[in-house]
């Protein structure tokens, strides 16, 4: 009979291995005590998916088979620990492509197993909110969590709202409805000829663009709703970009390209800081704003944020750029809060495409 991970021996909640694979990086990192990370490694996969313009599923599960173990070792060995240091294996298993997901929980399970440690799960989008609280592993003591506070995660696949009492266990106020911000950066990068992933691309073009040229549409869903919606800014560019039905855009030149990237930008982070203001007015008592997921790394995003936790006189915790994109020391520091509060997952944990709130 096989012994689940939670007939293992206990974990003293010092030394998580994380390891992330919902999407197209796959990541590893050792962290001590929930925050200190010790090492960490990831693969990136925007070779493979450039010519799909996004990221295709099957190649992507197919990049982490191959990967994920030297991912794992690369981790291991910058951190100076071995596999037989380690106290449990935290994994993200949901949100995600199934796939993908299927590849780092199977591997996490194994590890388990193998070395005789508790096996916990994590949602990874919940899991971006604690990134703003890493730190290297000769650096000061980490800052004291901020609570109760605002959660915003604003990724490729998630544009999502918190109120956060519990970091394992966020409060949704919002998410978007259809494209996430991210996704949406990346589709407004194709149409103007940015390679893939686009984000970034769109954020150098808008630097030398003048963001007040078009008057771009900032979904309203309602005073009483905390919810996104990117979908028909996505198609006002695409009109402007390509033109409409029946008319003709103007020549898309150097100039009428940086200025669609600038009016975008600028319409994107508009939704953000209305539905960050209604949440704060919701939310009274936060003490603080945590942040995290790809579209951190965008500079006006990151001078938006500032501003907003100024405004509410809150503590802004944000990530550092590395820590901005999928990884797995934001897997271990969640992976270890729910050790230390005593929860496990047994072999029965399984890969979810969604997440629970």
């Amino acid at each position: 009979m096989t012994r689940s991970s939670s007939e293992c021996r206990p974990a003293r909640g010092r030394l998580v291995l994380g390891i992330e694979t919902s999407c197209d990086e796959t990541a590893a990192a050792v962290v001590e005590d929930a925050w200190r990370v010790r090492g960490a490694a990831v693969a990136v996969q925007h070779d493979l998916h450039e010519t799909y313009g996004g990221v295709v599923p099957e190649i992507a599960s197919r990049a982490h088979l191959e990967r994920l173990l030297p991912v794992v070792r690369q981790a291991l060995d910058r951190a100076g620990a071995t596999l037989q240091d380690l106290d449990a294996i935290a994994v993200g298993h949901r949100p995600g492509l199934i796939g993908a997901l299927l590849v780092g929980t199977s591997a996490a399970k194994g590890l388990a197993i193998g070395l005789g440690v508790p096996l916990v799960g994590v949602d990874h989008v919940h899991a971006h909110l604690l990134s703003g609280l890493l730190v290297d592993r000769d650096a000061p003591r980490p800052r004291s969590l901020p609570l109760p506070a605002i959660g915003l995660v604003i990724s490729g696949g998630h544009t999502n709202l918190y109120a956060i009492e519990e970091p394992s266990e966020p409060r949704r106020l919002g998410r978007t409805i259809d494209d996430a911000i991210g996704e949406a950066f990346d589709k407004v990068g194709a149409m103007l000829g940015c390679p893939h992933p686009g984000g970034p691309a769109v954020e150098r073009l808008a630097e030398s663009g003048d963001p007040h040229a078009l008057d771009l549409p900032v979904a309203n869903l309602g005073r009483d709703r905390l919810d996104f919606s990117f979908s028909g800014l996505k198609t006002a560019v695409r009109y402007a970009a390509l033109g409409a039905p029946g008319r003709d855009a103007p020549p898309l030149t150097d100039a009428r390209r940086a200025d669609v990237a600038a009016s975008f930008q600028r319409a994107a982070i508009a939704a953000l800081r209305r539905n960050l203001r209604r949440a704060f007015d919701r939310v009274p008592e936060a003490r603080g704003l945590l942040v995290g997921g790809g579209v951190v790394a965008n500079g006006p995003v990151r001078t938006m944020l500032a501003e907003e936790a100024a405004r509410a006189t809150v503590d802004l915790v944000v990530p550092d750029l590395r820590w901005c994109q999928d990884n797995g020391a934001m897997i271990a520091a969640l992976g270890t809060l729910r050790l230390q509060a005593g929860e496990t997952d047994d072999l029965t944990l399984a890969p979810s495409a969604t997440t629970r709130t």
